[in-house]
C-alpha cells in the first residue's frame, strides 16, 4: 500500500472514529448519562414530590412563572410536538462512516406520542437538582470565576436564582474577579444613566429627524413586544424597553434600531427583574420598585444586550448580511441532514429565508412558549463567543422536529405551518431534544465544513 493510500485510510478511520464517538455520546445522553459540559436528558421513574416544593411566595428558591395565551396561534398541537425519545440508536457494533451519517435515524422528528411517564417527567430538573446547584455554587464562590467551567455548567441550564449573576458573567458584563464586580457594575450603571440623560431625556427639538423617527418606531414596537404575556403590556415596562432600545440604537449608529431587537431585550428584563420579584410574572409590577432599582435593571439589560449583539452586529446593519449568510448555511445543513425535507421545500418553491429570517432576527422568541426562553438562552449565552454558527444547528434541529409533516405539505401548507408552529404545549423536554440534536450535529459537521458542500 502506498503512503498516500495509508494516509487516506488513516483519515477515513479518524473520521469514522470521531463519528462513532459522537454517536456513543448521544446514546449516553438519551439514556441519561452526561456529556461533560452539555446536556443530560434523564427520565424520572416517579413524578416529582410537589410537597417538597415551597408555595411560599417569599421563598428564594421559587422561580418565575410565565403564562402565554398563544391567542395568535390557532394551529392545533401537532402529533410530533412531543414524540417518543428514541431509547437508543441502531446497533453501533460496526463502524459507521460519515458518508452513512444521513442514513442514521437520529430522531429528526418526534414521531408518535410520549408515554405518560415521560410526559410527566421534569426535563428541566437538571438545572435545579441539588448536586448541580452545588457545582454552580462552587464555581461562583471562587474569588476569580473560571468562565470555561461556568460555560460548561450553564450550557445545560442555570438554576433560576443564579441566572442573573451567571448571565452577567457569561456575557462579560460582570468581571470574573468578584472583588471588582461591585465597582464595575456601579460604573456601568452610571454610564447608562448619563446616556439616558444625554440622549433620551431631551425634547424632540434637540433630536435629528432620523432620531425622532427612530424613537417613534420604537414607541410603536414596544406594545407589540411579546403581546400575549400581560406583564409586557404594563406602561412602565414598555417605557423601560423604550429607553433601553433607544440608548442602544443611539450608541450603535451602524445599525440603529431594527425591528426584532425589541424581542431580544425581554429575556434580560425578566431575568434581572427576578432578583426582585418571585412567583407568577403576571403578578409583577414595576411600580413596586424604586426609580434607582429600575435604572439599575435597565442598565444591566442595556449592557447585556450590547454584549450579545457585539458578536452579531451584521445581523442588523443594512440588508442584514449576517442573517442572509446564516440562512444559506441553514439551507445547506438541512439538505445534508434531511434530504427529503430539503427536496420537498425546493420542489414547492419555498425558500428557507421566507421562514428562517424571523428565527435569526428574533432568536426564536416568537416561536416557542415564553417560559422556555430563559432556558434556551442559557445555552445561547454559554455559546455566545460562537453563537451565530451554533444558531444554524439549533434552528435546523428545531425545523426538523416536524420532518415527517414537512415532507408531505404543499407550498401553501408549508407556509401556513411554518408561520404558526404548534409549540404552544412544549415543555422543557421538547426543548432539550432540540438542543441535544443541535449539539450532536454541531459536533459532527462544524469542523468538517466540506461535508456540507454541494
Amino acid at each position: 500500500m502506498s503512503k498516500r493510500q495509508e494516509d487516506e485510510t488513516n483519515i477515513a478511520t479518524n473520521l469514522d472514529s470521531r463519528f462513532n464517538q459522537t454517536l456513543r455520546n448521544v446514546q449516553g445522553l438519551l439514556k441519561g448519562r452526561s456529556i461533560p459540559g452539555k446536556i443530560l436528558l434523564s427520565r424520572r421513574s416517579d413524578p416529582p414530590d410537589n410537597s417538597k416544593i415551597s408555595n411560599n411566595p417569599k421563598s428564594k428558591t421559587s422561580s418565575p412563572i410565565y403564562k402565554r395565551s398563544f391567542s395568535y396561534n390557532d394551529a392545533g398541537p401537532s402529533n410530533h410536538t412531543s414524540g417518543a425519545v428514541e431509547e437508543e440508536f441502531h446497533s453501533t457494533s460496526k463502524p459507521i462512516s460519515i458518508a452513512n451519517a444521513r442514513k442514521l435515524k437520529v430522531s429528526t422528528s418526534f414521531g408518535g406520542s410520549l408515554s405518560e411517564e415521560i410526559r410527566k417527567s421534569t426535563m428541566g430538573a437538571r438545572a435545579t437538582d441539588s448536586a448541580r446547584v452545588m457545582k454552580f455554587t462552587k464555581v461562583l464562590s471562587e474569588t476569580v470565576v473560571i468562565l470555561d467551567k461556568l460555560r460548561e455548567l450553564a450550557w445545560s441550564g442555570v438554576p433560576d436564582n443564579m441566572r442573573p449573576k451567571v448571565w452577567r458573567l457569561l456575557l462579560g458584563y460582570a468581571p470574573p474577579n468578584s472583588d471588582r464586580t461591585e465597582g464595575v457594575l456601579r460604573r456601568k450603571r452610571l454610564e447608562y444613566l448619563d446616556c439616558i440623560s444625554q440622549y433620551y431625556d431631551i425634547p424632540d427639538s434637540e433630536r435629528s429627524d432620523d432620531e425622532v423617527n427612530m424613537l417613534r418606531q420604537i414607541g410603536v414596537d414596544c406594545p407589540r413586544t411579546v403581546p400575549d404575556v400581560p406583564f409586557f403590556q404594563q406602561q412602565q415596562v414598555q417605557k423601560s424597553l423604550e429607553r433601553i432600545l433607544y440608548a442602544w440604537a443611539i450608541r450603535h449608529p451602524a445599525s440603529g434600531y431594527v425591528q426584532g431587537i425589541n424581542d431580544l431585550v425581554t429575556p434580560f428584563l425578566v431575568v434581572f427583574l427576578s432578583e426582585y420579584f418571585e412567583g407568577d410574572i403576571d403578578n409583577w409590577s414595576m411600580f413596586d420598585l424604586s426609580p434607582d432599582t429600575i435604572s439599575n435593571i435597565e442598565a444591566d439589560c442595556y449592557w447585556c444586550l450590547s454584549k450579545l449583539l457585539d458578536g452579531m452586529q451584521d445581523h442588523y446593519t443594512f440588508a442584514q448580511p449576517g442573517i442572509q449568510r446564516l440562512v444559506f448555511k441553514l439551507k445547506e445543513l438541512v439538505r445534508r441532514i434531511d434530504e427529503p425535507v430539503s427536496r420537498q421545500m425546493e420542489d414547492q418553491g419555498l425558500e428557507v429565508l421566507q421562514f428562517a429570517f424571523r428565527w435569526f432576527n428574533c432568536l426564536l422568541i416568537r416561536e416557542i412558549p415564553f417560559h422556555l426562553i430563559t432556558r434556551l438562552w442559557d445555552t445561547y449565552l454559554a455559546e455566545v463567543e460562537a453563537l451565530p454558527d451554533f444558531l444554524v444547528y439549533i434552528f435546523a434541529s428545531f425545523l426538523l422536529t416536524w420532518s415527517d409533516k414537512l415532507q408531505k405539505f404543499d407550498f401553501q401548507e408549508l407556509v401556513m405551518f411554518l408561520q404558526r408552529l404548534p409549540t404552544e404545549n412544549w415543555t422543557h423536554q421538547e426543548l432539550e431534544m432540540v438542543l441535544s440534536r443541535a449539539f450532536m450535529w454541531h459536533t459532527m459537521f462544524n469542523n468538517s465544513p466540506s461535508h456540507l458542500a454541494s
